[in-house]
């Protein structure tokens, strides 16, 4: 436990109290509520809280974030405790989830924007346009999850799809489809190493420009993400 309250003092800096209340906040309402298992209130810290924050490593400063299929709020709540220069905004779709992350965001006083909905949804891509960065933690698998997260990046933005120990396995079997849904060559990387126990494993998809048919067209690549309050 003492590890895990080193690595949460790092992770969170000054929002640990945030995190701590929101850690609360799991354990007391998280199973009855039906966003957690019961099995998880022991590990809150390491299995979801740490888990999601480290993802933060692989995001730019002060960029627009989209978390697809919010839930518990994981990992869209502890990224946005551990990094508040990030614009976050949480997607969910059923009812008793969004008046939970609702909650929690008032509760927290977090400047996260709460959001009904499905990704794959005309009126929900109408809201949001196209953003930075978008995560999701066990939303789906990646051939389905490119289809609904890519059209929500910018040229050059990125998904980070957080999976378990098959993400090689889902990459090779679904990189077709990640081409077709107009994404770069899937990367595995792994976050927190050094920081928490077992690293959190995450997919990293750039959202790239869909191929030209004609005149032989060559694809191009864009690197990096680019924030708007970059100018």
């Amino acid at each position: 436990m003492a590890d895990v309250r080193r690595a949460a003092a790092e992770v969170f800096g000054a929002g640990l109290s945030r995190a701590e209340r929101f850690a609360a906040l799991l354990e007391r309402h998280g199973v009855e509520r039906g966003l957690i298992g019961p099995r998880e209130v022991d590990r809150l810290w390491e299995r979801h809280l740490l888990n999601s924050a480290v993802i933060g490593e692989r995001i730019p400063p002060e960029v627009e974030v989209v978390d697809v299929g919010s839930g518990a709020g994981l990992p869209g709540i502890p990224l946005a405790i551990a990094r508040p220069d990030l614009r976050i905004t949480l997607v969910e779709p059923m009812a008793r989830r969004v008046e939970w992350l609702t909650e929690v965001v008032d509760d927290l006083d977090l400047d996260v924007r709460v959001l009904r909905g499905r990704a794959e949804e005309k009126a929900v891509r109408a809201e949001i346009g196209t953003v930075d960065v978008v995560t999701a933690r066990a939303v789906a698998p990646l051939a389905r999850l490119v289809g609904w997260c890519l059209p929500l990046l910018r040229e050059g933005g990125m998904m980070l799809a957080m999976k378990g120990a098959s993400a090689r396995d889902e990459v090779a079997r679904d990189a077709d489809a990640v081409t077709r849904a107009s994404g770069g060559t899937p990367t595995v990387s792994e976050c927190g190493a050094g920081l928490v126990e077992v690293p959190t494993t995450v997919v990293i998809v750039e959202r790239i420009r869909p191929q030209a048919s004609a005149h032989g067209k060559r694809r191009r690549n864009t690197v990096g993400v680019r924030s708007k309050r970059a100018g």
